[in-house]
């Protein structure tokens, strides 16, 4: 009875043990299975992620050329404008330059129909030589006077001297003025050069997105690579190849032309440089062409000046021997008439005078307005100086201030992975405590063992025991067993924690590694930009002392020039009071001569009227000695003219005297010739009526000359003071635009490096989002995988929870797991939604149950090992007890009848297992007919693809026939530039949203092609598990029926 019983008990517990490796086989498959969809959902989310990174990298690429283009055409344009308008100014000046020479050939013009008046006169004057030759008596007195009158003409002589000289000022001051000029063009030549740098640096950036283009080629090639070895796999697996063959080809060929777009872009960015270059060297040869005509002019405008001074020089020749035939028939009372013409003439000259000062006042007073303003505009720009330059050491502190960042964080990731490296020693020795407890049970367990082959060998010494020892022997040995079991799993689990924990420490451990590199590699970038900031502060600085230094020398030159026009408006001043009194001497002088004349013309009066017509006119040349003495010393001071006026002042005084005592002795001479001095005085006041009338004539036609001279040197001068007024005007617009190309190349380097930053942004938060996304669904799938694998365990739990405890305590600990996964998937979440920084916990969650998986692989292949230990040891018993039951013949039936009962209970559960194997089959079958669904949803995905990559292709065409008609709309006018570029833009703008759309639909259609390919082949692997697991049955079935045949034997 007690073997039939030990026989019992011993195949309930093989069934058992069978059912409990026929579940655990279910349970490794399953993991598997899992491990393998876990493995494949990874690998095409990567695949994926990797895709989109490098389609968003290729469209940003392209959209920064874009971009790049559009500035490039811009500043180009606005260069283009700006040489237009130089070109404008230029031709100006030249209009100028030449209205200027065409008004000296006027005055040449009219200067030779003087020439001609003063032929005429001469033959007149010949003709009244021949007329007068009949006074002799009075040529010997009259020869001093001619010599006194050639005197004059010499003074005259030189004061035209003088004019030539201030006219060859007046050369060298429009020569100075080319000179400015030339200077001007040299300034130009050298914002040409700049040009041509800024040209060659343009040129270097296009050279460093060719190489960024070549790079985007080499990973395009990587990327075709990874789609061969991709499409290569997915023959080996999937079968069905000659869609995706076809696909692919679609794929090659889209890359195909996305490549000959590319490098048809480059063709047209190089050869819109080409152009550009040329334009560019079209302008610099038309500026050269211009300055050469400016220097021809100038050649000619200095022939034109020595033609002059030698035709100012033969009318000096020619107006002296005028002069000199003319003095040799003047007369007493012509004399005393053309002095008083000379002194009308000298009045004349000094109003004109006067006005020429007012014209230099208000002049001096333009300059002074023009220095001011330029003054306050230099202020200006050295406000704006250093209101860059505080921009400049605001962002160097900045960058100082990310370098002292960059610098503890450093430091602080230097401590964390100091930390991490103790935590993971620390991981280690527990490590090291688990394994060595896990000895300590083996240890427990061998003499487990020992302590049951004691009790088989006391069994085998005493023979036939009693039923109820053996069960408590069995059942102590149970107890130890289960116990040694849970030991053991203790000590498992502690170790797959440990290892959990070692491997947790070691990917911090890498990726604390990784941030320290990225920090140094960020920190050798900040240096390189601290450098490249110091030098720009260093060349802003010497910008800013230059131009201190130019203020000062322009603060100087202002202030000498504010002296200057103090003296000269006090010296006008004076001059014009000076000026208001001769004038009013000169009105009574004219009034007193006329009363002269008046009584020379009625004929003869007495003596002694003329003596006290004498007495009186010598009073009134005494006080004109004072006045011009007065005038004399007030006109000192400021110009030559005023030199020689009192010069011929003092002449005319000794010529008075001279010509006073000569009257006396006509008076004399008249007193005993009254007749005959009242016949020759009525000749002589006949004849010099005639030359009165004759230097009347002359008088005004000089005052025209003069008017007209005066006109020209107004004409001049304000000629002069509008070539300044362009060359400031100049100079200022160059200033002006040089601040500007300063302030756009500031204002794009800022663009640039804040386009960079927001780049670097949007790639870190998009790569952020996307692991953020896959491994929420990554968990999401997992929580839904590990639902349905708990469902799955419960009814396999509820199903053999009659057959075994051990079972019950497996599923306790399968729930706790699950519920603990559900937790940890819950805390995730929440964490994720508080903050983007528990989301990295939660990925080290999704790490871990990673490796619990593992750990489970592992357990099971420990349990594997265990349950071949415990196969040979049950091996043994059954050699044991099948030597019992041939000791106890008798009891061996009973134990034959449950045996083929049991036999017939496995064989039902084979059926149960078959049919469940035909559902496995039959939902295989659905899940290929849902793949085969799948593939004609992606077919169709595929067509609109190729569709929407027709549409972007043709898009892009349109986009090029657009760049055209910019390009022809540049040259057309700025407003119908501005519209287009704007129409441009927002087309090309929707067609890239476009473009994104369709790509992202892409990505969608080729994501969800990955998810049910890798349904598809978690459903084909776990198809083969099934089998295995329906055979393992199979064979423990025929293993148990074997047993009792064994023992009829």
């Amino acid at each position: 009875m007690h073997c039939t019983d030990l026989r019992e008990r011993l195949a309930e517990t093989e069934d058992s043990n069978n059912d409990m490796l026929r579940s655990k086989k279910k349970a490794e498959s399953d993991l598997d299975a899992l491990k393998k969809r876990v493995q494949d959902l990874e690998m095409s989310v990567r695949k994926a992620e990797s895709e989109k990174l490098s389609k968003e990298h290729q469209i940003r690429s392209v959209q920064d050329e874009m971009q790049q283009q559009d500035e490039l055409i811009a500043k180009l344009t606005k260069e283009m404008k700006h040489q237009e308008e130089m070109n404008k100014k230029i031709m100006e000046d030249l209009q100028g330059e030449e209205d200027k020479s065409n008004h000296i050939n006027k005055i040449k013009a009219k200067l030779e129909q003087t020439l001609d008046e003063l032929e005429e006169n001469l033959d007149r004057e010949r003709r009244t030589k021949a007329d007068m030759e009949k006074s002799k008596r009075k040529v010997e007195g009259e020869l001093k006077i001619c010599q006194e009158t050639i005197d004059e003409i010499t003074r005259q002589k030189h004061d035209l001297e003088n004019n030539l000289k201030r006219k060859e000022a007046e050369m060298n001051n429009l020569s100075s003025r080319l000179d400015e000029e030339q200077s001007l063009v040299n300034k130009l030549q050298r914002q040409i050069k700049e040009a041509q740098s800024r040209v060659a640096e343009l040129e270097e950036e296009h050279e460093s997105e060719r190489d960024a283009r070549s790079k985007a080629d080499r990973a395009k090639s990587d990327l075709q690579r990874e789609l061969e070895e991709l499409n290569e796999r997915l023959d080996e697996q999937g079968g069905a190849t000659a869609a995706q063959i076809e696909m692919n080809k679609k794929r090659e060929a889209e890359l195909a032309k996305l490549r000959r777009d590319i490098e048809e872009a480059s063709l047209n960015h190089e050869g819109q440089l080409a152009a550009l270059r040329k334009k560019q060297s079209d302008a610099v040869a038309e500026l050269t062409d211009q300055l050469d005509q400016i220097q021809k002019q100038k050649q000619k405008a200095e022939k034109e000046k020595a033609q002059i001074a030698r035709e100012s020089e033969e009318l000096a020749g020619q107006l002296d021997q005028e002069t000199a035939a003319k003095t040799n028939n003047e007369k007493v009372i012509k004399q005393f008439e053309a002095q008083l013409a000379e002194l009308q003439s000298k009045a004349d000259e000094q109003a004109r005078q006067l006005q020429d000062f007012a014209l230099v006042r208000n002049r001096l007073g333009n300059e002074s307005s023009d220095l001011t303003r330029q003054l306050e505009e230099l202020e200006e720009q050295i406000a704006a100086l250093q209101r860059v330059k505080a921009q400049l050491m605001q962002q160097l502190e900045e960058t100082r201030h990310a370098a002292d960042e960059e610098a503890r964080e450093r430091q602080t990731l230097s401590g964390q992975v100091k930390n991490l490296q103790t935590e993971a020693e620390q991981a280690h020795t527990n490590l090291e405590e688990e394994i060595e407890s896990k000895n300590e049970v083996v240890r427990q367990l061998s003499k487990v063992h020992a302590e049951i082959q004691q009790w088989q060998s006391r069994f085998e010494g005493d023979g036939m025991l009693q039923a109820e020892e053996i069960e408590e022997a069995k059942r102590k040995q149970a107890v130890k067993i289960t116990e040694l079991q849970e030991a053991l799993d203790a000590a498992n689990q502690k170790i797959v924690s440990l290892e959990k924990a070692k491997a947790r420490l070691l990917g911090d451990l890498d990726d604390a590694q990784i941030d320290v590199e990225r920090a140094n590699t960020y920190a050798n970038t900040m240096e390189k930009k601290q450098k490249g900031f110091d030098k720009v502060v260093e060349d802003w600085k010497k910008k800013s002392d230059d131009l201190a230094a130019e203020l000062g020398a322009t603060q100087r030159d202002a202030r000498n020039l504010s002296t200057d026009l103090f003296k000269t408006k006090t010296t006008h001043e004076e001059l014009m009071e000076t000026v208001e009194a001769l004038r009013r001497e000169n009105k009574a002088l004219s009034n007193e001569i006329k009363d002269l004349t008046d009584q020379l013309g009625e004929g003869g009066r007495s003596s002694h009227e003329m003596q006290k017509i004498i007495r009186r006119l010598e009073l009134e040349k005494e006080e004109l000695q004072r006045g011009l003495d007065e005038a004399e010393g007030a006109l000192e001071a400021e110009e030559s003219k005023v030199m020689r006026a009192q010069v011929e002042v003092s002449q005319i005084r000794s010529e008075i005297e001279k010509r006073i005592q000569e009257k006396e002795e006509e008076f004399d001479s008249t007193r005993k010739n009254h007749q005959r001095a009242l016949e020759s005085m009525q000749a002589s006041l006949e004849a010099e009526a005639r030359s009165k009338n004759e230097m009347l004539r002359v008088k005004k036609k000089l005052e025209s000359d003069i008017n007209v001279l005066e006109i020209a040197l107004d004409h001049a001068n304000k000629a002069n003071a509008d070539a300044q007024k362009n060359l400031r005007r100049c100079t200022e617009q160059a200033r002006e635009i040089q601040l500007q190309i300063e302030e756009e190349q500031r204002q794009k380097e800022e663009m640039r490096d804040q386009f960079l930053s927001a780049e670097k942004r949007v790639t870190i938060l998009q790569s952020e989002k996307d692991e953020i996304a896959a491994s929420c669904e990554q968990t999401e799938r997992a929580r839904k995988q590990a639902e349905l694998d708990v469902a799955d365990v419960r009814e396999q739990v509820n199903e053999l929870i009659a057959q075994t405890s051990n079972l019950n305590a497996l599923k306790r600990k399968t729930e706790g797991e699950i519920q603990a996964i559900h937790a940890d998937l819950d805390e995730t979440l929440n964490e994720y939604r508080i903050s983007e920084d528990e989301f990295k916990r939660a990925s080290a969650e999704a790490q871990r149950l990673a490796d619990e998986l593992r750990i489970e692989q592992q357990r099971s292949q420990q349990a594997d090992r265990n349950r071949k230990t415990l196969e040979s040891q049950i091996k043994e018993l059954q050699v044991q007890l099948e030597e019992a039951e041939q000791a106890a013949m008798k009891g061996g039936k009973k134990v034959i009848a449950k045996l083929e009962q049991r036999a017939h209970e496995l064989e039902a559960e084979l059926d149960g297992e078959q049919r469940r194997y035909q559902e496995a089959t039959k939902n295989v079958a659905k899940a290929e007919r849902h793949v085969r669904e799948l593939q004609f949803q992606v077919d169709e995905d595929k067509k609109n693809f190729e569709r929407m990559q027709d549409l972007v292709d043709k898009l892009q065409g349109k986009i090029k026939t657009q760049k055209k008609q910019l390009e022809d709309a540049v040259f057309e006018g700025s407003k119908l530039q501005e519209e287009l570029a704007n129409m441009n833009l927002q087309k090309y703008r929707q067609i890239q949203h476009q473009l994104e759309d369709a790509e992202e639909r892409a990505e969608n259609a080729e994501t969800s092609v990955s998810k049910m390919r890798s349904k598809s082949r978690s459903t084909m692997s776990a198809a083969p598990g099934g089998l295995q697991g329906s055979a393992s049955s199979a064979a423990v079935l025929r293993s148990a029926s074997a047993r009792p045949r064994a023992s009829d034997y």
